[in-house]
């Protein structure tokens, strides 16, 4: 059994209905749901001017190869309305693999670990909360990285239970 991350995040219609709709997907077509952070609001980033997005990161167990896991994840992602968006824009569900076990993945269409989720708040504060002392590949701890200043100035900010 592999134990893999993923982040979901939503910035079009009822972000919180689509992000529940890809975790029941995700249990359905990869494995079981481990662990599942809290929800986040967080400002686009990198991208242009858009609503705020919607994001959680979840823990899975599976026994699926990671480029299975893709294409799954693909499909859950045009299951929830997602059509062919331009790269940084709006979209109903954007589910990306972070970590697949401690493997490093270069194929075409698939980078693990995700290239850029040491540059993302809205990745690494979730992460945090369901893996604290996870040290990924590149040697670097989630305490390592949430501390630096660039992740810090980033806008993340915990949805209330009210808002759930």
């Amino acid at each position: 059994m592999a134990k893999v991350y993923f982040s979901l995040g939503s910035n079009v219609g009822d972000c919180l209905a689509h992000l529940e709709f890809g975790i029941r997907a995700l249990e359905a077509a990869v494995g079981r749901i481990r662990h599942r952070s809290p929800t986040y609001r967080t400002a686009p980033f990198d991208a242009p001017p858009q609503d705020d997005f919607y994001n959680l990161v979840v823990e899975c167990e599976t026994q699926l190869p990671p480029e299975t896991i893709l294409n799954r994840t693909k499909a859950i992602e045009r299951d929830a309305g997602r059509g062919v968006e331009v790269t940084r824009h709006p979209r109903t569900l954007d589910i990306d693999i972070l970590l697949y076990g401690g493997e490093i993945v270069d194929a075409p269409g698939l980078a693990v670990p995700h290239p850029r989720m040491e540059e993302r708040a809205f990745v690494l504060i979730p992460l945090a909360e369901i893996a604290p002392d996870l040290v990924l590949p590149s040697g670097k701890s989630i305490r390592q990285l949430l501390a630096d200043p660039h992740i810090a100035s980033q806008r993340v900010e915990r949805v209330s239970d009210a808002e759930l």
